[in-house]
């Protein structure tokens, strides 16, 4: 634990040595952070995924309550990442102009967790015709987010953008690296001190970290995401091929488990500490189908790896396949709740 606070400390300050990134106060009163204190104050968090990144929300099979931010709260979660998919809400032609009615419904969801102190991560999610045919695509991209930016300019620091989940298909590294300047210039207009999360290429996986390639801008967070081993995580899930044949599978503390995953998470933090760039996992689950003590096992074990290094984390996801709360039942799967919040009781 010596070792880890060392780590964690000497980090701290490289990034708190930059001038740049000096905490100041707005005209209004309003701080304005940095982007390591927007990672620590992000620190265990919980995705609202399958609502409002459906095509339309509900139409997988749930709808964002108010209740659940008094309960997100409640249960000792700092914040709430919210995936939307605003291509499927939004014109096909120029101008490109997001529904009113969905711009409504977003901002209420917002506003309900801004209410409740809670930090908010909004993102583009299964932006499908961006990943199919990425350059066709851009121009409607960059109208979509000034959009966004423009709505929420006025919101609190603490609501933080995240540009695009998941890169991935005929996106490659290379185009998503290209696109990454625009973006930010883009966002920055109207939100010059807004914290900023940069995802990685090839679904977020590890192997898009060393080829992510960042602007120079201070006020950035990067978020790999995590589901390995993947046969573990994502077994008897529908959506992958495969998956039923990999059912039973379990992990179970064993040394060489332990070791693959603290593996993976130095190689995050010494891209993190190369770069003076924070880390958030976005996402990181296992679904519902794997055995339930080896899912609890796994989930405290990222969980509190995350926390060590100093990463922020999503757990994927509240309501849902890999979710900690049961909607027909409205009961919380106590073992992941403790394995995400340890002072849960």
């Amino acid at each position: 634990m010596i070792k880890l606070f060392i780590i964690n400390l000497v980090l701290f300050s490289a990034f708190f040595s930059c001038s740049e990134n000096a905490t100041k106060s707005t005209t209004n009163d309003e701080k304005i952070y940095t982007s390591v204190e927007i990672n620590q104050m992000l620190g265990r968090g919980i995705n609202f995924g399958n609502a409002l990144e459906a095509p339309k929300e509900g139409e997988w099979g749930v709808v964002i309550e108010d209740s659940w931010f008094d309960q997100v709260k409640e249960l000792g979660f700092n914040h709430v990442r919210i995936p939307i998919r605003w291509s499927s809400n939004t014109e096909t032609s120029n101008p490109n102009s997001v529904s009113q009615e969905f711009i409504t419904r977003v901002k209420h969801v917002v506003n309900k967790a801004v209410e409740q102190n809670l930090l908010v991560v909004i993102n583009f999610h299964h932006y499908e015709e961006l990943y199919e045919n990425p350059v066709a695509e851009f121009a409607r991209f960059k109208q979509l987010w000034t959009q966004v930016a423009t709505v929420f300019k006025d919101y609190p620091n603490t609501v933080v953008f995240e540009i695009l989940n998941e890169p991935h298909g005929n996106l490659s590294a290379e185009i998503w690296n290209s696109m990454i300047p625009d973006l930010i210039q883009i966002v920055r207009k109207d939100n010059p001190q807004r914290t900023l999360i940069i995802g990685l290429a090839n679904y977020g996986g590890l192997s898009g970290l060393n080829v992510l390639q960042l602007p120079s801008d201070s006020n950035i967070i990067v978020t790999p995401h995590y589901y390995e081993p993947f046969h573990f995580t994502h077994q008897g899930a529908e959506w992958v091929e495969g998956a039923g044949q990999w059912l039973g599978t379990t992990w179970t503390e064993t040394k060489s488990q332990k070791e693959e995953i603290d593996t993976h998470f130095e190689q995050i933090l010494a891209w993190s500490q190369q770069n003076n760039v924070p880390i958030y996992i976005g996402e990181f689950g296992a679904y519902s189908k794997a055995p339930d003590e080896s899912r609890v096992a796994w989930t405290k074990y990222v969980a509190k790896k995350s926390i060590d290094l100093g990463f922020s984390f999503a757990y994927w996801e509240w309501a849902s396949g890999f979710g900690i709360y049961n909607k027909s039942t409205k009961q919380i799967h106590i073992g992941l709740w403790k394995a995400l919040i340890p002072s849960g009781d």
